[in-house]
């Protein structure tokens, strides 16, 4: 077991954090899947509209990888299929029927996983698209179910806010997760690797006492909850290696396919940020694809929202009048801020957030909840190499120089600066603090896209 830790990086006090509170979301009459959430893919539809499906019935493969199909998260019938610029295909919306019929898959005794042959599991990780949970690195994208890893990481702490709460996912799902473990161990000829807070002291057994994996201890301010970082401390990543990354919650969706034979209909996903209502932000089990109105409606309040998918740190904006996405680990809402402060930052600041001392407020930020929203107080400016980025990158990667390769299309120098190791959310700390305003988090993502382009 390893135990390591960092200073580097910056706790960010969210206001409306999620109680531990579970809420049940029900009553939803249509399903849909967004296949442009699945990065790296090419989508072929199987169904048109019209057609019936169960819950779990392939909708659609991809064309690089036509044994990866993507399934139906509930049974009903195709109402419409929404195309986007160039034919993309944008949605795929199901009405629910009455009577949820379901795709079988092979099911699992526990113990039976210790032996299971790779090509069974990969098999059925494949045809129900649970695939998609798994994420490869480099490049951050869905597992090549041909290729071994040489390790796999499971996170099962989160240092960004809000993520769902895996001691609250875990309740009742001890069986299921340690099934998901067993089943990873079976992937690869390495070792599967548990990531755990080590400044959490009440985490359930089953975690704690995990079966089949390396064990770690992680501490420090965000970003030391990502998955970045323990792989930089446990297995650091080299050219030509590959490493498949997962989180904890999405491995109890394994886990409950593998042991219940039928895809999970529905999981549990946090709700907070400043622009949740009070008492509104709690954890809520969600039908899977579920229109979000059935769980924002009367929990925001009042005003323009932004809904983030994830944390406000490395999430995605969703429309509010969108359904719940397949990889869903929780919701953000904060405030659509389009406001402009008087005098700007030559103010005394006593009421603003400031990760440096531009404002008097400094001294009480590291401890205060702040009602954040959208605005990011500032508009492009010019790139200044002022080592500032570095006191929020816990690896051993000289930011500055990185994004300054990449914007100059440099992918050998991005290569020995070390992108190869990184993800983009890994640089949003750094986006969060930098002066210049600049889209670090974007620009990474180009960098690491022209290097898979270009190839190692």
């Amino acid at each position: 077991m390893a135990e390591f830790s960092t200073r580097k990086g910056f706790h960010i006090r969210l206001s409306g954090a999620p109680s531990d509170e579970v809420k049940i979301v029900d009553g939803s009459d249509e399903a849909a899947v967004y296949p442009q959430e699945f990065a790296g893919i090419k989508p072929r539809l199987l169904v048109k509209e019209g057609d019936s499906v169960k819950q779990g019935s392939p909708l659609f493969i991809d064309k690089k990888c036509p044994e990866l199909r993507f399934s139906s998260p509930a049974a009903g019938k195709i109402r419409t299929i929404e195309y986007g610029p160039r034919r993309a295909i944008e949605k795929v919306i199901i009405d629910l029927a009455a009577s949820q019929q379901t795709e079988a898959f092979p099911a699992f005794e526990p113990a039976s996983l210790r032996s299971a042959a790779r090509d069974r599991v990969i098999e059925i990780l494949t045809t129900s698209g649970y695939l998609a949970y798994l994420v490869e690195r480099p490049f951050s994208r869905i597992p090549n179910p041909a290729v071994s890893p040489k390790s796999i990481f499971v996170n099962a702490m989160d240092t960004a806010p809000f993520h769902t709460d895996i001691c609250v996912a875990m309740a009742g799902q001890d069986a299921a997760f340690q099934a998901g473990l067993l089943a990873l161990g079976r992937l690869t000829d390495g070792l599967v690797h548990l990531v755990l807070p080590g400044d959490h002291d009440n985490l359930p057994k089953a975690l704690t006492h995990a079966d089949g994996v390396e064990i770690h201890r992680a501490t420090g301010p965000h970003p030391a909850g990502n998955t970045s970082f323990h792989i930089h401390n446990i297995d650091p990543i080299v050219p030509g290696d590959v490493v498949w990354t997962i989180r904890a919650d999405d491995l109890i969706q394994i886990g409950r396919l593998l042991l219940d034979g039928k895809v999970p209909a529905n999981r549990v996903v946090a709700l907070g940020g400043p622009g949740v209502g009070n008492g509104s932000g709690c954890h809520y089990r969600v039908p899977i694809g579920a229109p979000l109105h059935h769980l924002l409606n009367g929990n925001l309040t009042s005003g323009e929202k932004r809904v983030v998918n994830g944390d406000v740190m490395g999430g995605t904006q969703i429309a509010p009048d969108g359904h719940l996405p397949f990889r869903c680990s929780g919701l953000t809402v904060i405030a659509e801020d389009r406001s402009r402060h008087f005098m700007g930052w030559a103010g005394p600041g006593l009421g603003r957030f400031s990760m440096s001392r531009a404002y008097l407020s400094w001294w009480v930020a590291r401890e205060k909840s702040w009602d954040l929203g959208s605005s990011q107080n500032g508009s492009l400016r010019s790139m200044v190499l002022t080592g500032l980025y570095d006191k929020y990158m816990p690896m051993n990667i000289m930011v500055d120089y990185l994004v300054r390769a990449v914007i100059a299309n440099d992918t050998e120098a991005a290569i020995q600066l070390g992108i190869l190791e990184t993800d983009p959310e890994d640089f949003a700390a750094c986006a969060f603090a930098c002066p210049s305003k600049m889209d670090l988090v974007g620009i990474v993502r180009k960098g690491l896209a022209m290097v898979e382009e270009e190839g190692i």
